[in-house]
């Protein structure tokens, strides 16, 4: 059993950058992602704002090294995974057992639109081999035969908490020594489906979001893939790199309050961070910088501002919703978010939260809007709370 969890390796990919590096430059230079949808075939073009990958299938399907045929959900994770695995350079990984941990809410969802499009004009036509990766796990499945891992692979769904949860329970299984490296997170393609539900839900800005800013209508959605890859302390002894950080604590939490609503009182996010306080054995003092699930959404910034008043009042540390550059990425968003609070804990990174202006008349707090380096980041807290009342809270601490 290993009593530290490690992240060795990081990857990712989103609106605003194909690798961590990218992504690094664009939030110094205040670059979102959001802009007119030109992939999705839709409709809403013109309309609805959206945070897409700037790769045609094509272009995506040449990086990743896969078929045009494939979904891009599994372009996506494909990318952002082997970047990690790639970052950690283990020595010998194939002499390690090795799993994959990865979550998505909408599969292949996006060839099947194509299928039924064809199918749905004439029953006789559309290719059925263009749904065969429809469910989530196949995602998970063709991505683990590329990367090798042939140890253990499962599939997580918890709406938008999923990769979030995907990396807890990766640091479970190697806490519990049943493996020794877990390449952990999640990834998510923009879909009609999850376009057009979030669109009758009436939570759509039709402008670019505004995450915790009073005048806030709703949030932008996105697309993309992060991973992070785990390792036990005998693993992390034997590298010849400097590891990031260590995975200090991690909780999940449900108040059933409603469908997609949060609790107006916020009870499960408060949970999910108390929670993962404690597991951490760290004092709400400790936290140096927040990153919150904020996505612009009247309910869900009051719900989470209102648990982190509770949880932090009167001392507030510095926080900020990335979600201003990347969008929601759903089943991805808490995979990217955990490798950016990865980068705050190594390079000692504060992002802006951008378009913020007015304060929420209810809270006694702002986000950050300037993008601060070189801050005395030990410990950062990152939330992902998703449908259902689904929260997760994740900490990630310096070595």
């Amino acid at each position: 059993m290993s009593s530290v969890v490690y992240v060795a390796g990081v990857g990712v990919i989103t609106a605003i950058g194909n690798n961590v590096a990218e992504h690094l430059s664009a939030f110094e230079k205040r670059s979102a992602g959001m802009g007119d949808i030109t992939l999705l075939n839709t409709r809403h073009k013109g309309e609805l704002p959206v945070a897409e990958v700037k790769l045609d299938n094509e272009e995506l399907a040449n990086l990743a090294g896969l078929p045009t045929r494939l979904s891009r959900t599994k372009m996506l994770s494909l990318v952002a995974a082997r970047e990690a695995m790639n970052d950690a350079a283990i020595p010998n990984s194939g002499e390690l057992r090795t799993g994959f941990v990865s979550a998505n809410t909408v599969g292949g969802m996006d060839k099947s639109e194509d299928f039924f499009i064809d199918f749905m004009a004439d029953n006789n036509k559309g290719k059925l081999r263009d749904v065969f990766d429809h469910e989530c796990g196949s995602i998970t499945e063709i991505v683990a035969d590329e990367l090798g891992v042939t140890d253990y692979m499962t599939t997580i769904s918890t709406a938008c908490s999923s990769s979030a949860n995907a990396i807890f329970y990766g640091a479970r299984l190697i806490k519990n020594g049943l493996l020794d490296v877990v390449i952990a997170g999640g990834a998510d393609a923009l879909a009609k489906f999850t376009l057009n539900g979030f669109n009758t839900l009436m939570i759509l800005d039709k402008e670019y979001c505004r995450p915790f800013d009073d005048t806030r209508e709703g949030l932008n959605l996105g697309e993309g893939a992060g991973y992070v890859v785990l390792v036990s302390d005998k693993v992390a002894r034997t590298l010849n790199k400097p590891l990031y950080c260590t995975l200090s604590g991690y909780n999940n939490s449900n108040d059933a309050y409603h469908q997609t609503a949060s609790s107006p009182e916020g009870t499960g996010s408060y949970m999910a961070m108390q929670g993962a306080l404690n597991k951490a054995g760290l004092q709400p003092a400790d936290i140096s910088y927040i990153n919150l699930h904020g996505t612009g959404t009247p309910n869900n910034d009051s719900a989470e501002g209102t648990a982190i008043k509770r949880l932090f009042e009167p001392n507030y540390p510095p926080m900020s919703s990335t979600k201003s550059f990347t969008g929601h990425t759903l089943g991805a968003s808490g995979g990217v978010e955990a490798v950016f609070s990865v980068l705050s804990v190594k390079h000692g990174l504060i992002y802006p939260n951008l378009r913020f202006k007015t304060r929420m008349q209810e809270l006694p707090f702002k986000p950050e809007t300037e993008y601060l380096k070189d801050q005395p980041i030990k410990n950062v807290l990152s939330n992902s709370f998703g449908f259902g009342g689904n929260c997760t809270s994740l900490i990630f601490s310096a070595v």
